[in-house]
């Protein structure tokens, strides 16, 4: 089976200076995958050169979607940009997936109109994986609902464990939800109703966790709300930095920190790899009629390739049809409208 990922081009603070090279990458490391550039073609071709690949393909789009476009606007106007070309990719079924480093607002508004959502689900959601000491753990959302009611939680829950079922092969993958206490009267209204909804929902659910809990591994999957997904995401990319530069700023202090550094070396080699960020980039936008993973805007041509590894992933394992099962499964009392 041959997966075909179609990559808006044109999005993201790098445009086609990384997007193509990712992509050339991403067809020489896989031998199962295609893909369709999307983007001005004139623009793409430089990166190109006198590539002749069958697997590499180019669409071309007249117009682009800016980092600070309105959504709304974007929508209504710019039919033939780069993000919307893509995205119209997967809805007629000419690629398995699309991967933007574009605008999220835009790429969020986008895709929702032209691929709707799936039976069931209400609301799309951004997950993304973060390291833990024990492996990895999924978190959702990241930022697209600011606001959630006890059943949009539950839905992030039961979409993230069939994510997590697909892509990590395990059946029965853990599910917490974050919280100020481990404690069953922790939280406010929305968060305990939203435990009670998870705890009758038939998944693997380990109850609340807090913050901490998340780079210890409490739970394969861990539900939020945006807001607080978001400040999350953002302030532990903040911790990672500051410690980065810490750690810097010692080892620069003296010659014998200097010399120290030296013999640290291959630690230190070994502990950016495991806290490297461009590993983990990449953020699905669950609960679409079609894939959809989010780069980061800033990413290089190692994390944009990976996000493009995500995408294949999901595709390749179905996850589209484990969620489709997973709320297919509930009953009429838990069914969601």
């Amino acid at each position: 089976m041959t997966i075909t990922v179609s990559i808006d081009c044109m999005g993201g603070d790098h445009g086609p200076h990384v997007t193509v090279p990712a992509a050339l990458d991403f067809v020489r490391q896989f031998a199962d995958v295609r893909v369709i550039l999307v983007g001005m073609t004139d623009r793409l071709q430089p990166y190109l050169g006198d590539r002749v690949d069958p697997r590499v393909i180019v669409r071309h789009a007249s117009e682009v979607v800016a980092m600070d476009d309105s959504p709304a606007i974007t929508l209504r106007t710019k039919k033939d940009s780069s993000m919307r070309v893509a995205i119209d990719l997967v809805r007629n079924g000419e690629a398995d997936a699309c991967v933007s480093a574009g605008n999220t607002g835009a790429l969020m508004a986008i895709s929702r109109f032209v691929l709707k959502m799936l039976p069931g689900i209400d609301r799309p959601a951004i997950c993304s994986v973060l390291p833990t000491l024990t492996g990895q753990t999924y978190v959702l959302d990241l930022g697209a609902n600011v606001d959630c009611t006890p059943e949009h939680l539950l839905q992030f829950g039961l979409m993230g464990a069939s994510l997590v079922s697909a892509v990590e092969h395990s059946e029965r993958p853990s599910v917490g939800i974050l919280n100020i206490g481990e404690e069953a009267i922790k939280g406010n209204e929305v968060v305990k109703r939203a435990a009670e909804l998870l705890w009758d929902s038939g998944l693997n659910f380990v109850g609340n966790v807090e913050g901490d809990g998340i780079y210890k591994g409490a739970a394969d999957v861990i539900v939020c709300d945006g807001f607080v997904g978001n400040v999350t995401l953002k302030a532990s990319e903040g911790v990672a930095q500051l410690l980065a530069t810490f750690l810097r700023q010692e080892f620069r202090r003296n010659l014998f920190t200097k010399l120290a550094a030296l013999i640290a070396l291959p630690v230190l080699s070994r502990f950016n790899r495991r806290v490297d960020h461009r590993q983990y980039n990449g953020a699905s936008l669950l609960g679409l009629r079609g894939i959809v993973v989010k780069s980061h805007g800033s990413a290089d041509v190692l994390a944009f390739s990976r996000a493009l590894q995500r995408a294949a992933e999901e595709a390749r394992n179905g996850v589209l049809a484990r969620i489709n099962e997973r709320f297919a499964r509930l009953s009429p009392l838990q069914e969601i409208a």
